[in-house]
């Protein structure tokens, strides 16, 4: 055979077998990429939900819980409808009310008798469980400390409210009210471990003053506190914090302890209007999405 000769076929044409097994290996390829594609976000969503009511279950027990408020008792501070945001971490280490704090906690001693009682739905129980509304729970109330455990305090009638020989000077207090005409009281000494409570909404607050002849003898066990409200996150309109007012700060009136846990300070330094359940599905989104993409790398490893 001459030199250059072919050798019946050019060198760039293929055979057809050639052509049927690269057809094959592309196909292989298209089906193992389909293989290989993550499940779509509405497969994982059933997922999201659940780690997200479970997160939202946690931090509603351990965290922060969102209440209602049901009378006119902290006006102006709290109107009849808001909803507030309580802090129940900082007791879990062992800290107690301070002085000016507005505190939620649970009924003493049948301080709510003959109040009218919430009769929420099924839904509306369950939902408050996992905080995604507020609790629906009668025994618990809302209202201002003035005086903790080893404070004497006292108010009389046309005076002002006296925290261990210091007056305080109150413009929380409903507007035409007065700090304790109706009900004057003291001087009292606040046995440890309790606290002495008062509405803002001084003539219009069945408080401490009131139940001064019941077993507690008008003092909130801290054992029944529940937490500090530190903000209102709802209705968006009243978007506030929940400071301790300066008066309580007066030197000589006490130490007070400032609450550190979740970065809470005596202005409430907390993301407003952030309830259980959107943080536990800001907790949710970051677990899901490292499932899916471990999922991803065992299935192109594989």
């Amino acid at each position: 055979m001459a030199v250059g000769a072919r050798s019946g076929r050019d060198e760039g044409e293929e055979r057809p077998d050639e052509g049927v097994e690269r057809e094959a290996e592309a196909q292989d390829e298209d089906e193992g990429a389909e293989t290989h594609k993550p499940r779509s976000f509405w497969k994982e969503l059933p997922l999201l939900i659940g780690i997200a009511l479970l997160l939202a279950l946690l931090i509603k027990t351990f965290l922060v819980q969102a209440f209602s408020i049901p009378s006119d008792s902290m006006q102006n501070t709290l109107q009849r409808g808001d909803r507030v945001l309580v802090d129940k971490l900082t007791p879990w280490f062992g800290s107690e009310p301070d002085r000016g704090e507005v505190v939620v906690f649970h009924d003493p001693a049948n301080w709510l008798a003959g109040e009218p009682t919430p009769d929420p739905n099924f839904a509306q129980q369950i939902l408050s469980k996992i905080g995604l509304m507020p609790s629906a729970d009668e025994k618990d109330l809302i209202k201002r400390t003035i005086a903790i455990g080893g404070d004497t305090v006292e108010c009389k009638k046309g005076g002002p409210v006296v925290v261990n020989g210091k007056a305080l000077d109150e413009p929380y207090i409903f507007p035409g009210n007065t700090p304790c005409d109706d009900a004057p009281f003291g001087p009292i000494t606040v046995p440890k471990g309790k606290i002495w409570v008062m509405g803002d909404h001084r003539q219009n607050s069945q408080d401490s003053r009131y139940h001064m002849q019941d077993s507690t003898q008008g003092f909130v066990p801290v054992k029944d506190v529940v937490g500090r409200a530190f903000v209102v996150a709802w209705p968006v309109t009243r978007w506030s914090t929940l400071p301790i007012p300066e008066t309580f700060d007066q030197p000589g009136i006490g130490n007070q302890a400032k609450a550190t846990a979740l970065g809470l300070g005596a202005s409430g330094l907390a993301p407003v209007g952030l309830g259980p359940a959107a943080l536990g599905l800001v907790g949710a989104v970051p677990v899901v999405l490292w499932r899916r993409r471990k999922l991803t790398r065992g299935r192109t490893a594989g």
